[in-house]
């Protein structure tokens, strides 16, 4: 029986373990148990909430060279079925962080022991899926102490292949806006309408009207998407609802548009609460910027494929994914990157089920890219 790779066998302890944003409890002291056995003279560690940061000193130092990784899961309930399935009742890593985090292992081991001649930092960053750990932990002390010159990551993808790296210079992810609306009319008894105000009915109507926002306020050249994920209103079959509400998401390709976006489902609100007389709220939720990969540094990275795994290299489109990721991309140079795992289903889905392979080879390829710069 082939043995293991000692990071595969990370991510599925890891996998076993998930933990939603600022919950990462088990995750961060596993993270820590395991950086505690790496030689430690070139290491700097700190903790800030739920994450970690490890400088690894470099021997002739001029700039620091960041790579963040996301630790945190999806509230959702696992169906893969496989050997290592999470044990955390309605939690999953369905987006990867697990081979996420394990790849970041990967590279802080070699170079715990071989560093560069550049100092490298190692984000192991909470909250990714929200409410959003990235720009909280920018503007902690701790990072702003070891603040990097460079920033880079990746995300892994389901639709390509183990062994396949895509990527573009400029923007690669969406802007991203949570969406929670809240209806609130008058309950009633089923049999009697006329004398209550459905909101069951009004927020169902409101779901169709939000997408002729798309359609018809959005250019056609232009991206933008409104999905909702979840609808709930009333408690009883026969009981007309008071109140009901929407969660969901926003993405666009571009600041501008989103605010369009929010401009207009804001006059749909005010139409809504004198057409159906009810009150319409916006709940707050999270924002993530978009992930704008910074020019120079990606065609250095795109360089460094051509010439060290030309069959690897894929040059992408942008997509509708939302990362916070894009907060470092504000302020640092860098990139994010694409991470082929050849998965049936997709990401945030319950049976996501990334092929490994991909971890051994994106540490080989970071590892030399970084011996590279």
């Amino acid at each position: 029986m082939t043995e293991l790779n000692p990071f595969v066998k990370l991510r599925r302890e890891l996998h076993t373990i998930p933990e939603v944003g600022y919950e990462e409890f088990k995750t961060q002291q596993f993270l820590l148990d395991y950086i505690a056995t790496l030689p430690q003279e070139n290491l700097a560690i700190k903790t800030w909430r739920t994450g970690i940061l490890v400088r690894v000193a470099g021997t002739a130092p001029t700039k620091t060279i960041g790579y963040r990784t996301d630790i945190d899961a999806l509230p959702i309930t696992e169906e893969t079925g496989l050997p290592f399935t999470s044990l955390h009742e309605g939690k999953m890593h369905a987006c990867g962080h697990d081979c996420h985090m394990s790849i970041a292992l990967g590279l802080l081991t070699h170079f715990a022991s071989k560093p560069l001649r550049d100092n490298l930092l190692f984000v192991f960053q909470p909250a990714e899926e929200g409410p959003g750990g990235a720009k909280p932990i920018m503007e902690s002390a701790e990072f702003k102490a070891w603040w990097p010159d460079t920033m880079f990551g990746l995300h892994i993808a389901p639709e390509y292949k183990a062994g396949q790296i895509a990527v573009k210079p400029g923007l690669l992810f969406a802007n991203t806006s949570e969406l929670f609306i809240s209806f609130k009319g008058k309950g009633g008894h089923a049999a009697y309408p006329h004398l209550a105000n459905d909101m069951v009915v009004v927020a169902s109507a409101f779901v169709g009207q939000m997408q002729t926002i798309i359609s018809r306020n959005i250019d056609p050249l232009d991206a933008a998407v409104i999905t909702i994920g979840q609808i709930r209103g009333g408690e009883v079959q026969n009981v007309i609802a008071e109140e009901a509400y929407l969660d969901g998401t926003i993405r666009t390709l571009s600041k501008e548009t989103m605010d369009i976006v929010w401009t207009r489902l804001k006059q749909l609100a005010k139409g809504w609460e004198e057409a159906y007389q009810c009150e319409v709220n916006f709940i707050p939720g999270s924002d993530y910027v978009e992930v704008d990969n910074d020019e120079i540094e990606t065609n250095k990275f795109i360089d460094y494929l051509q010439k060290a795994h030309p069959e690897s290299y894929i040059a992408c489109k942008e997509a509708m994914t939302g990362e916070d990721f894009g907060y470092f991309l504000e302020e640092i140079p860098g990139f994010m990157f694409w991470l082929g795992v050849d998965s049936e289903y997709s990401l945030h889905h319950s049976k996501l089920n990334p092929d490994e392979a991909a971890i051994p080879f994106a540490i080989e390829v970071l590892t030399g890219y970084l011996e590279s710069m």
